[in-house]
């Protein structure tokens, strides 16, 4: 009689159901450094999913590497790893770039013997090799340089030279020189974190021996589809007799976007403010805030109910919720047509909202992954803060949906003009949703201005004046829009402006702060497990 048995090692590309493992294998790694956070590890894989690998033993992750295209413009150049990476993200994945660059690599110290580095070098060789790339670049540690720095003369170039001259062993750059890689140079202040290189790198290359060296392959992004079918909703605000009738009218709608077969219907800030209407008083501040937080689970349970229903996702504007620590958030439910259900709390309250409801800002903004791809929120005066839809498209994010509840054309101009400003600068669409109309004996719905649309960067593949759809002012309706999101693939790599690719990380970068709550800052890279001879670098 004869027995299967599965394969216990596996090496593939990485999927965000690994994101977990990954986490954890970073953290057993790296007990000194700040781990990633979930989002920055999703980042990776959605900047740039094929240039991603995990190696998995009897069902653990037991190694991780990171890699992006980038152009060897950039690479072949002095650069330090925050510049070259994106603080991390892997933002600056470049689909036309003609080198492929490893910047992060971690393996598991207690498998030696495995050879797990060496396999996860090979996936990357494999995928330069495929497309026709130039090599592989990176900059690898050198560990060893902080026990003879002196005796070296304090010159890194030495100390490398010496390597390659067989004079001197350094475990990590020796496993990179058996592997085919050879150096090009020192990178000054790559990594400062790094004591034991003294914040040096060895400049790393590897040649497709496939493709010429002096007449690299010029890479273009071909002009694909990839449609979605946008939906949002311009609510008008009425009295309903309870929470079902509040429920059938936004099921209506749900259904009518169904029926267009859209993939995402996205419905106002606050459009749950309804459900005061049918009080037996008008409600001081705190009292109706009270009362609205009572319907949160009724609301999450219909709501992904329906997006289960009638297979579609559903932004569910924004709703004021009770937190864990008993204060209260404006919160936008998201609600997927597979049944699962994300939360992305408003980060900036605004005056009103903390003067009379004492709501509290949050205090994590990422990006949910769908089934179209990583979207972001931005609930009304958020979109008014760059760096929030910035933190988004570093994420992956291609599309930004900004339920909004302004009272005046001032107040919805605000939101209108930045909302077009994140779309160009982060080249992304950006989709309105705001209220219409008032409902007497509410505080904070007497009147209401808006003019729903889908906004979209400013560029040849895109509507003229950067509008793909907007509905009528202050008319209840549903504005539907196709959008393809290759287009963005496109200008992002090709476009007349490249703004993600065009910043200037080497003078300026965004830094999350990690003491606050959720720990949502970025982490410096590891190269190598301190303390062991796996290999390091890229």
């Amino acid at each position: 009689m004869t027995t299967t048995r599965s394969a216990r090692l596996e090496v593939r590309q990485a999927k965000h159901s690994d994101v977990p493992g990954i986490a954890a294998l970073i953290r057993r790694v790296y007990e000194e450094l700040p781990p990633y956070t979930y989002g920055e590890i999703r980042a990776q894989m959605n900047n740039y999913p094929e240039g991603e690998f995990v190696a998995v033993l009897d069902d653990k992750v037991v190694g991780y590497c990171a890699s992006m295209r980038i152009s060897g413009a950039i690479a072949l150049k002095p650069h330090d790893w925050d510049e070259i990476t994106g603080n991390g993200f892997g933002s600056r994945h470049d689909p036309t770039g003609d080198w492929l660059y490893g910047y992060e690599m971690c393996v598991d110290p207690k498998v030696r013997g495995t050879r797990i580095g060496r396999r996860l070098y090979e996936e990357r060789r494999a995928l330069a090799e495929r497309l026709e790339l130039s090599g592989i670049v990176f900059g690898g540690r050198m560990p060893g340089l902080s026990r003879v720095w002196k005796k070296m003369g304090e010159d890194p170039e030495e100390y490398l030279a010496q390597i390659v001259a067989g004079k001197i062993h350094d475990p990590v750059i020796r496993f990179q020189l058996a592997n085919g890689f050879e150096p090009i140079g020192v990178l000054a202040n790559y990594l400062p974190e790094d004591k034991r290189s003294k914040g040096f790198a060895a400049h790393m290359v590897w040649h497709n021996p496939y493709v010429e060296r002096d007449k690299p392959v010029k890479h273009r992004l071909p002009r694909g589809v990839e449609a979605v079918r946008l939906a949002t909703c311009q609510l008008q605000a009425r009295a309903v007799k309870d929470f079902d009738e509040f429920l059938k009218n936004i099921e209506y709608f749900v259904d009518v976007a169904a029926d267009y077969e859209a993939d995402f219907i996205v419905f106002p800030e606050l459009f749950t403010l309804s459900l005061l209407s049918f009080e037996d008083r008008e409600l001081s501040p705190q009292e109706a805030i009270e009362a609205l937080t009572k319907y949160t689970p009724k609301l999450k349970k219909a709501f992904a109910a329906m997006a289960l229903k009638y297979n579609i996702n559903i932004i569910g504007g924004s709703h004021p919720t009770r937190a864990d620590d008993h204060d209260i958030q404006n919160v936008a439910y998201v609600f997927l047509r597979d049944g699962s259900v994300h939360e992305q709390e408003k980060i900036h309250p605004t005056p009103n909202e903390r003067y009379w409801w004492n709501i509290k800002g949050g205090d994590k903004i990422e990006a949910i992954p769908t089934d179209c791809g990583p979207i972001g929120v931005l609930i009304c005066y958020d979109s008014e803060f760059p760096e929030l839809a910035r933190r988004l498209a570093d994420e992956g994010a291609r599309i930004i949906f900004t339920p909004f509840c302004t009272d005046s054309r001032q107040g919805y101009l605000r939101v209108r003009y930045c909302s077009q400003a994140r779309a160009i600068e982060n080249q992304c669409f950006v989709v309105l949703s705001g209220n219409v109309g008032n409902l007497p004996n509410v505080g904070n719905m007497d009147i209401q201005y808006a003019q729903s649309c889908i906004l979209t960067p400013c560029d040849f593949p895109f509507a003229r004046d950067g509008i793909a759809a907007e509905a009528t002012e202050n008319v209840e309706t549903l504005t539907i829009s196709d959008v393809n999101l290759a287009d963005l693939n496109w200008a992002r790599a090709e476009g007349t402006v490249r703004n993600l690719a065009d910043r200037r990380f080497d003078l300026y970068h965004i830094e999350w702060d990690r003491a606050q709550g959720k720990g949502h800052g970025r982490s410096k890279p590891r190269a190598e497990p301190i303390g062991t001879n796996k290999p390091g670098g890229g």
